[in-house]
């Protein structure tokens, strides 16, 4: 199956985390090369407009400042589709019910494989910029 149908699907496991508070956080990891965005993290943050998540671009070099942003899921969506293949190859979805991992295939081809639970609670990210 083509790794976009996939992460659809795999998305639908995210919001799913959301809905029943399980969501911890979420990974993008595994690049393509050496580029100079390194990682993109995705964690649930307290707000008062409904549920956000804190999205932070981790960059490689030490002259690129980290990016944060508080987003709504549907904007972290976006924001992580268009960095799936180019460069992340990998997803991980933390809950507190099960871990997992969505992967791009050099064919293109996605799946996911799901594990035991690496966090045991649901922990609010701080926002740096408040």
């Amino acid at each position: 199956m083509p790794y976009q149908d996939v992460f659809v699907l795999f998305w639908e496991q995210v919001k799913e985390s959301v809905q029943e508070g399980r969501f911890a956080k979420l990974t993008m990891a595994k690049t393509i090369g050496k580029p100079d965005l390194r990682n993109i993290f995705v964690r649930p943050v307290a707000s008062e407009d409904g549920f956000k998540v804190l999205v932070k671009l981790r960059y490689r070099s030490k002259e690129t400042e980290d990016v944060e942003n508080e987003l709504t899921l549907e904007e972290a969506f976006v924001v992580l589709e268009s960095h799936l293949k180019k460069p992340f190859l990998s997803v991980l979805l933390f809950s507190t019910t099960k871990d997992l991992t969505f992967k791009i295939n050099k064919k293109g081809a996605g799946s996911i494989t799901e594990n035991l639970p690496t966090f045991h609670e649901v922990i609010q990210a701080q926002n740096d910029e408040e």
